[in-house]
């Protein structure tokens, strides 16, 4: 096998045997089969949960499949790199070990029996969350057991009235995908709803995110447009979202939570009004530029959804961040935000004089006419050559005259 020792950017070669075999890259997590080849553990499960029953670099079957940890090229993988953080090398942390399913068993019938102390649950559920962030394995193992329902028992009791232990329930909770059937257990009544709703306005800031994300996997998770407005009829809700993505000191999981939740709330185009009442067009807009992709993505789809209704798009043309933030997205995250960039930029420029002439200010052709001769979608094309239609119409003669984008003139976009 041809190995490609490609150096770092800033010129470290990393060492031939701390590559993984597969994927070439820095072991993170050095493991080693029964051949007696080395590979990183991400890579090596891969390999095998593809069907490969062979071993990647001698070809030979095998018939053990077990991974043993080489905590001696591990340590020598973690000196390397503290060696060389002066050129940027970072260390790669410490692995932790998979959960045991008889310890997964334990914490579980810990947490939900009622026997135990108060103290004793709550830090139950404090392992067994920590455990399901470690890693995907040990998220999968405590999934097929009965933590779900555990949870949805401990957080909806009422004949409980220990806090903690219903908020511990409520991060573990969410650290799961919920069965239909689970949501509409929640979403079939409305004193956990409301609950819910009260958890969005608590003191702790994590309180409010989980209380988001699990309000959000409700209502996509289910599929009945009468439990989908019972949800989303609590205007207690959109409050409670649009507040956690104020927040001054909202973390990248914040943001996430908060436009997922969002966005799943505008879908129903009766409920949109609640959004608008709470602020959402103005924290959008503040925070679009603060998005990751995915979720950069899914705001602008809610900025082309609340634009749809009346009260929206004025909403939306009156921000003094509307059209810069818009016409900056187009082609800058992907081929979808341009698609719903370039069709939110259509309705409020529309709609106004004064936002048509704020996309001249801010250079809007330019992009627009790169999108139309782009891969982008028939949709996006489309909603760019409209924008261009319209801004043509209307475009001041002593600008057009004036300005750089115009030396391509002669470019024909066809209408």
């Amino acid at each position: 096998m041809s190995v490609n020792l490609e150096p770092l950017d800033l010129g470290v070669t990393i060492p031939y045997h701390f590559r993984c075999p597969i994927s070439l890259d820095l072991m993170h997590e050095p493991v080693t089969i029964s051949t007696g080849q080395t590979y990183d553990r991400t890579s090596i499960q891969s390999w095998f949960a593809a069907g490969n029953t062979t071993c990647p670099v001698t070809g030979a079957p095998l018939s053990d499949f077990t991974l043993i940890p080489n905590h001696t090229l591990r340590r020598l993988i973690q000196h390397w790199c503290v060696s060389n953080r002066d050129f940027g090398v970072e260390q790669i942390p410490s692995p932790t070990e998979p959960a045991h399913p008889s310890l997964v068993r334990k914490l579980l019938n810990q947490a939900s029996s009622e026997t135990c102390t108060r103290q004793s649950r709550i830090s139950a559920l404090r392992r067994l969350r920590r455990l399901a962030s470690d890693s995907e394995k040990n998220r999968s193992l405590i999934g097929s057991y009965n933590v779900r329902r555990i949870s949805l028992h401990i957080l909806f009791d009422t004949n409980s009235d220990c806090f903690e232990l219903k908020h511990e329930s409520l991060a573990l909770l969410v650290c799961f995908s919920l069965a239909e059937s689970e949501c509409v257990s929640i979403a079939s009544k409305p004193e956990r709803i409301k609950y819910l709703s009260c958890l969005m306005f608590h003191s702790s800031i994590d309180v409010r995110i989980n209380s988001a994300a699990l309000i959000e996997s409700v209502v996509s998770g289910t599929r009945s447009p009468e439990l989908h407005a019972q949800i989303s009829n609590v205007d207690e809700i959109y409050g409670g979202v649009v507040d956690i993505l104020k927040s001054p000191v909202s973390s990248p999981r914040a943001l996430k939570v908060g436009i997922k939740a969002l966005f799943a709330l505008c879908l129903p185009k009766q409920t949109r009004h609640k959004a608008l009442a709470a602020g959402a067009p103005a924290i959008l807009m503040d925070r679009l530029a603060d998005l990751e992709k995915c979720d950069a993505e899914r705001a602008l789809v809610t900025i082309e959804l609340l634009c749809r209704i009346p009260e929206g798009l004025a909403a939306f043309a009156g921000h003094a961040l509307t059209v810069p933030q818009l016409v900056k997205t187009i082609l800058k995250i992907s081929d979808r935000a341009t698609e719903h960039a370039a069709a939110a930029l259509l309705a409020v420029c529309s709609e106004s004089e004064e936002c048509r002439r704020e996309a001249v200010v801010a250079r809007v052709l330019t992009p627009l006419l790169l999108v139309v001769q782009s891969d982008c979608t028939e949709r996006a094309k489309r909603k760019a050559k409209m924008l261009l239609k319209l801004l043509r119409d209307s475009w001041p003669q002593d600008c057009v005259g004036n300005s750089d984008d115009f030396a391509c003139s002669e470019l024909v976009v066809p209408f």
